[in-house]
């Protein structure tokens, strides 16, 4: 059991943020949890969580608050509050850590952190990498900016959620490093897609392909997760492409900041685009092979799975 002097207050329980929320508990943390919809405290509320009734409210009653929400603007309305919802600025107490988990602007975050140091409240941006079994089984990247003696207090927190806790750099430095994630996770996405419509217009099993290099250097996490779907035409989402789209614009935004082109992930975003046209963003990112397919004519499917 953790170690429980603080009281963990938790925002947002989605795909994400529920089995975060519920390692937390297991892990002996008190925690008071709210979520726009309420109904999502409820399997929480049965294992011994306390229910929140605004960000305010759970700002007041912890004294380290985990958010995990969509988008900046979802961040700055937990944050800043709303009309008839008042935010955590409007309850937190000095003294208290933030922990913001979702993945937003870098500016956007470092202008929370100041609006919170202002209040005597300090900042972790801490988004995080691993998709839902990654939540689910409490093994997540997590990428920190902020100062490192908070980045220490919550480490036990975060510990709860996650198997990899990595100090970025200041201020927004985790949000930065979840781009060059995301960067690096879409390429790789598109790398798996061409080679699974190459190797099928070829005439090769696309499985044996996969098998045959997923163990080499091409090897990659797209390759033996995402792949194994596609040839079963299994395109449930473990990660929205809606919600890749949102990553992808923020570091697109944030490209055109730095005057830096990001040749080949606004190839993806573009890409993902015709699939949200076809399909809609709730679909799962290893769709991106429909979009390569309906560009070449060759659907992608195997008889059999992969052994990977």
């Amino acid at each position: 059991m953790a170690n429980s002097s603080e009281t963990v207050g938790f925002i947002g329980l989605g795909i994400m943020g529920l089995p975060m929320a519920r390692n937390v508990l297991n892990a002996g943390f008190p925690l008071v949890a709210y979520n726009r919809t309420s109904s999502k405290v409820d399997t929480l509320a049965e294992a011994g969580a306390e229910r929140g009734e605004s960000p305010a409210d759970v700002a007041a009653r912890s004294t380290v608050i985990v958010t995990c929400v969509t988008a900046s603007q979802d961040v700055e309305d937990v944050v800043v509050g709303t009309e008839g919802v008042p935010g955590i600025l409007d309850g937190v107490r000095p003294g208290s850590v933030v922990v913001d988990m979702s993945t937003i602007s870098p500016d956007v975050t470092r202008g929370l952190a100041a609006r919170l140091s202002a209040r005597g409240v300090t900042m972790v941006d801490a988004p995080v990498s691993g998709g839902e079994q990654g939540a689910i089984g409490g093994t997540l990247s997590i990428m920190c900016g902020g100062e490192a003696e908070a980045l220490e207090r919550v480490r036990p927190v975060l510990k709860a959620m996650g198997r990899t806790i990595t100090h970025c750099g200041p201020s927004g430095a985790g949000q930065t490093v979840k781009l060059c994630n995301q960067i690096a996770v879409v390429l790789n996405n598109l790398a798996m897609a061409e080679a699974l419509v190459f190797c099928q217009r070829s005439g090769v099993d696309p499985s044996v392909m996969l098998e045959a290099i997923a163990s080499g250097a091409a090897g990659s996490w797209q390759i033996s997760n995402l792949g194994p779907r596609v040839v079963a035409r299994d395109f449930a989402p473990g990660f929205k492409v809606g919600l890749q789209q949102k990553d992808l614009r923020l570091a697109l935004e944030a490209a055109d900041r730095l005057d830096l082109p990001l040749a080949g992930t606004s190839l993806v975003h573009q890409l993902f685009r015709a699939v949200e046209h076809r399909e809609g963003g709730d679909i799962g990112t290893q769709a991106l092979v429909q979009a390569l397919e309906v560009l070449t004519g060759v659907e992608v499917r195997s008889d059999r799975q992969p052994q990977l």
